[in-house]
């Protein structure tokens, strides 16, 4: 346990680093309210001494009324400091969290949940901000005051502070033994709200499919599971820390009530007096907060340490860095050379000693219209993947205008190659908005004349605000084929070199089909176009096919060559549209 302690008091540390002001100026206010406390029982030794002579010592009573507000006031002030900085603490480590999380490499979210990592950005740091509010400062103040006031308490009367350690320290033994296990209860609880939370992102993610399915029940009952765990998580980990209430009121009661039996002996016999008794009692109150502050702060870098060390997890998360050689190549002015996309023996896997492409090699030429072929799993998506930089190859090299891709910035690499996807994301807000997303500046002329392109122009005039309607969670408002060519048109705005569609016609009717075939054909003349073709419409037109199987280039040519030349390309061609083209 003491390991696990030190690691989240060292975890702690490095988070607080920038804030040492903000946490010294909450210590030393918590230190000043726990020294002004311990003047009190002094002055008021003095007050209850003349009253018992029948002397009412006025300036007395008034410097101890004075503490008593400097007391509070200072507790207050050192509270709220605190309170602030760790609302502020929170909200830098959640932005230093979701700026990691957008620039991880799209690798590392393969075999990770995203309902987790949202839960360790939100709720796992919430955790953190109760640990800074119970830990810093506040500790730190509280080891202080315990020396002080046990110093005190000596003084005041070494035989009654005897009884008292006896007491506290029965209750210290009973903390500790709770605090060994609040550390592996906290974790538990919070990879169960992690659980919970990815659970519930996946139904309602989703939930078209889940209704479709009739499959309610199914989700429930799985949500239902989660939330039970978390619920029996963090009820065990309440009921441990529940424990600590109960054992350090005891000590207080059991101390207090043998301070005063004792002290009333020792008053009678004439060992101390009424005053003394008073004071030592009065003292002995304040000894039970600096006390429970070292319990508090302890008991809080148990409970946080699990979070802080989820949140060190994603912030260990390899994050997508450009290499300084390609920043200086850019800076010197170099020029692009052609064509635009080359890969050069290219070998992939998404795990160790399972390639999915093997060796391949392409170019794509600055202007015309590249289509790639081939069953399910040949390795399609891959390619753009590779080309679109969200995975490296481990064997060969991608080129840009001739460059060695991973010399060039990612920005700029992603500037100059456009992608939409088959399944065409859109994001929550307006049509402009999702147009206009990652574009930079463009002009009310561009945008409508995309739209005209992409044949949006009569979907925009019949919406109810036009261009300004909010399109849904997920572009739900509007019907696949739209939510595609809404994607395409993006594209355009951002004046990408080289455009990957992942087939583009995949949910258009007839009519749809054959203006986008014309628009990627204008399109084609402009910049490059390398499109996943599932219906042979699109593959005719294109200036070049590559057929790709098991990973591999097998044929490469216009549609006619290849209905000569490839025996596997007229199959493809003869089975169309089966299920093998698909993919």
């Amino acid at each position: 346990m003491r390991g696990d302690t030190m690691a989240g008091w060292r975890d702690l540390g490095r988070l607080a680093r920038g804030y040492r002001g903000p946490i010294a100026g909450a210590a030393a206010l918590s230190l000043l309210g726990t020294l002004l406390a311990l003047t009190q029982p002094l002055l008021a030794r003095a007050a209850v001494d003349g009253a018992a002579a029948g002397q009412l010592r006025w300036p007395v009573l008034g410097a101890l009324t004075a503490l008593f507000a400097a007391h509070a006031s200072a507790l207050a002030l050192g509270r709220y400091v605190q309170a602030h900085t760790g609302e502020t603490m929170t909200r830098d480590l959640r932005r230093t969290l979701t700026g990691h999380l957008l620039r991880v490499r799209i690798a590392a979210f393969d075999d990770r949940r995203v309902g987790d990592l949202i839960a360790r950005a939100c709720g796992d740091t919430t955790v953190v901000k109760t640990l800074i509010a119970q830990s810093l400062g506040t500790g730190l103040a509280g080891v202080a005051g315990l020396a002080a006031a046990v110093a005190l308490l000596a003084w005041l009367d070494p035989w009654l502070l005897a009884t008292v350690m006896v007491l506290f320290g029965g209750s210290f033994a009973a903390l500790l033994a709770v605090v060994r296990r609040v550390r592996i209860a906290s974790r538990t609880a919070q990879n169960a709200e992690g659980a919970l939370l990815a659970d519930l992102e996946r139904a309602l993610g989703g939930i078209r499919l889940v209704r479709a399915c009739r499959a309610e029940p199914l989700e429930a009952a799985r949500l239902d599971t989660s939330a039970g765990r978390a619920y029996l998580a963090n009820l065990r980990m309440a009921g441990m820390v529940a424990l600590s209430g109960p054992a350090n009121d005891l000590a207080v009661s059991g101390a207090f009530l043998a301070v005063l039996l004792s002290g009333a002996a020792r008053v009678s016999s004439g060992a101390m007096t009424l005053g003394d008794l008073v004071a030592f009692t009065l003292a002995m109150t304040y000894l039970a907060a600096p006390v429970y502050e070292i319990f508090q702060a302890v008991s809080a870098v148990q409970q946080g340490a699990g979070a802080l060390q989820r949140i060190t997890e994603v912030l260990a998360l390899p994050v997508e860095r450009d290499r300084p050689v390609a920043v200086a190549a850019v800076r010197s002015g170099a020029r692009p050379a052609r064509p635009v996309l080359e890969f050069r023996d290219v070998w992939f896997g998404y795990r160790p000693g399972a390639p999915v492409l093997r060796g391949v090699g392409f170019t794509v030429p600055a202007r015309g219209q590249v289509a790639l072929v081939g069953p399910s799993g040949a390795g399609k998506s891959t390619i753009f993947a590779l080309a679109e930089r969200f995975y490296e190859p481990d064997r060969g090299s991608v080129l840009l205008h001739g460059r060695d891709a991973r010399f060039t910035p990612y920005a700029r690499h992603r500037a100059a190659v456009g992608l939409v996807e088959q399944d065409s994301p859109l994001l929550a807000g307006t049509l402009r908005d999702n147009l206009l997303y990652g574009a930079g500046p463009v002009t009310d002329r561009e945008i409508h004349r995309v739209l005209a392109m992409t044949g949006l122009t009569r979907v925009a005039a019949e919406l109810p605000a036009g261009l300004d309607t909010p399109v849904g969670d997920h572009g739900r408002r509007l019907s696949g084929g739209q939510r595609q060519r809404v994607a395409i048109a993006r594209c355009l705005l951002a004046r990408p070199d080289l455009i990957l569609l992942d087939e583009p016609t995949a949910h258009l009717d007839p009519d749809s089909e054959r203006a986008l075939t014309t628009t990627l054909h204008e399109v084609a003349e402009v910049c490059a176009l390398m499109v996943i073709a599932h219906r042979f419409s699109t593959v005719r037109a294109a200036t070049s096919i590559l057929v790709l199987d098991r990973g591999a280039i097998t044929a490469t040519g216009t549609h006619s060559e290849l209905l000569l030349a490839s025996p596997y390309y007229r199959r493809l061609a003869a089975q169309t549209p089966t299920p093998q083209m698909y993919g």
